[in-house]
């Protein structure tokens, strides 16, 4: 009744001024399926919004508001809430923001769903980002940013850039101590920064060939390691240092301290990781060629070449084809995660030779003071990297991190009023260094999705897909979900 109510005072936002954008909607979807858990592209690379429980369903209502002025200033704000079953939480806001921008430069403050990664990907088809991207609910964040590229004018035209900087906070402490099963560690009060910058070199009007490149970093730092107790209490194993001087330290980033007890501050300030993004495009008439790069580390053993070529990260091919009514995008993805510059670390300051440093085993998206690279149990990064809401003994970690997948997307609008799109994925997993898998375990997961916007009723949209997943790691389900959108618009 609570949510009921918060969805018709958002209603009447719509009736406001004439120049004012107003924008709201209302939404709901359910999703049935068999298996231990729902079928992994019905519930994944959804702001979170999804659930890896087999049944679930949500409610939505949200409204956004955005007014222009003089001189290239613009502000606007949003507010989305929801509520369920079968979801991380019964009753959420998924988004509450402000954000205020002159010409390129924009300040956001607050949850707003977006993707943190500077590198342009098909959302509809990809496989998602590695470092971040949109498989988990929005991070609260203050956010300083260049979203969309801007062209430099004293170059011609030749030359864009876009980037942000970004501090924020992990608020899933509390999910973490209910998921957590006695005697496992989890965090709380986990701080967040984001940083990227990128580039683009080319004028598509004078030449049919763009290369983008760039680099894109987040960190965990600050808050606290704890331990669930047999009784469902928790104490606490590590409290990290939490002072202006750790928000400067995970910007550059740089050792956060002397004392060993620390941990991790001994190389770098908390969690440190990112990408390296390139892409190049390529135009030909009414046809369109991406092909990326999305090269994920962790500290430094993979951010450059000391260890030789890179062999982990993302590599894609979208091609946009000339308007028809069958097929508009074709994608194909590869992503490995596999090497993690091999399973030997070793650090001389920690042992007996002082001049012998060997690092590897990377453990990717796992660590061992923060737990998981995770949001609500959904891993921030790629969703074919299942988060922690997959494992049966509530540990919050990624139970297995070295992966080797082919990723396809097909989707197509054979109308104004129908479209559909298919995703099919192959993966293997390896389990991690410290605990492989006693063999290759296999994984198939596969989404046929078609969505109809009927043009009597411009204001509602439908949708149906159906998943399958079929293997030993996350298991088989096979499962459909239905969704009905209202939008209203000034």
């Amino acid at each position: 009744m609570k949510l009921y109510t918060l969805i018709l005072s958002l209603l009447p936002l719509c009736a406001h001024a004439a120049n004012d954008s107003i924008f709201a909607r209302v939404e709901t979807e359910a999703t049935f399926s068999g298996g231990d858990y729902a079928p992994l592209w019905l519930s994944t690379n959804k702001y979170g919004m999804g659930s890896a429980e087999r049944n679930s369903f949500y409610l939505r209502a949200g409204a956004d508001w955005n007014r222009n002025f003089r001189h290239g200033w613009k502000v606007g704000a949003g507010l989305d809430l929801a509520g369920g079953a079968g979801t991380v939480s019964n009753f959420w806001v998924q988004q509450a923001y402000f954000d205020v921008s002159w010409r390129m430069l924009g300040l956001s403050i607050g949850s707003k769903e977006r993707i943190s990664s500077p590198l342009e990907k098909n959302a509809d088809l990809t496989s998602g980002w590695m470092t971040e991207g949109m498989n988990t609910r929005p991070i609260p964040q203050v956010r300083v940013e260049i979203r969309d590229f801007y062209s430099l004018p004293f170059t011609g035209h030749w030359l864009a850039l876009k980037g942000h900087l970004a501090y924020g906070a992990f608020l899933d402490g509390k999910w973490q101590e209910d998921f957590a099963a006695p005697g496992k560690l989890y965090g709380r009060d986990i701080k967040y920064h984001s940083k990227a910058l990128m580039f683009r070199l080319g004028n598509k009007e004078k030449l049919p060939l763009e290369f983008e490149f760039g680099l894109h970093m987040a960190t965990q730092f600050c808050g606290d390691q704890m331990r669930k107790l047999a009784d469902g209490s928790s104490e606490v194993v590590l409290d990290m240092p939490d002072g202006f001087r750790n928000y400067i330290n995970a910007f550059f980033p740089s050792a956060g301290g002397s004392d060993t007890t620390w941990g991790e501050q001994v190389n770098v300030e908390g969690n440190m990781l990112g990408s390296w993004n390139f892409a190049l495009n390529y135009y030909f008439r009414d046809w369109k060629f991406r092909l990326y790069l999305d090269h994920y580390f962790e500290d430094e053993s993979q951010m450059f070449w000391q260890y030789g070529r890179w062999k982990d990260g993302q590599i894609g091919l979208d091609i946009t084809l000339p308007k028809n009514r069958w097929v508009s995008n074709i994608l194909w993805e590869g992503i490995s995660t596999k090497d993690q510059t091999g399973p030997v670390l070793y650090d001389g300051f920690a042992g007996s030779f002082s001049d012998l440093q060997m690092s590897g085993c990377d453990t990717y998206f796992n660590h061992y003071i923060y737990q998981a690279w995770q949001y609500y149990g959904q891993g921030m990064g790629s969703p074919l990297l299942p988060g922690p809401a997959y494992n049966k003994d509530h540990s919050i970690t990624f139970r297995s991190n070295r992966m080797k997948a082919n990723h396809f997307g097909l989707q197509g609008e054979p109308t104004e009023e129908w479209s559909w799109r298919l995703l099919a994925s192959f993966a293997r997993h390896w389990g991690t260094y410290a605990s492989p898998f006693d063999e290759v375990k296999h994984q198939f997961s596969g989404m046929a999705e078609v969505r109809f916007s009927p043009l009597k009723l411009k204001r509602w949209s439908f949708k149906a897909a159906l998943g399958v997943d079929n293997g030993d790691y996350i298991g088989n389900s096979v499962g459909g979900t239905v969704g009905v959108q209202l939008k209203i618009n000034n």
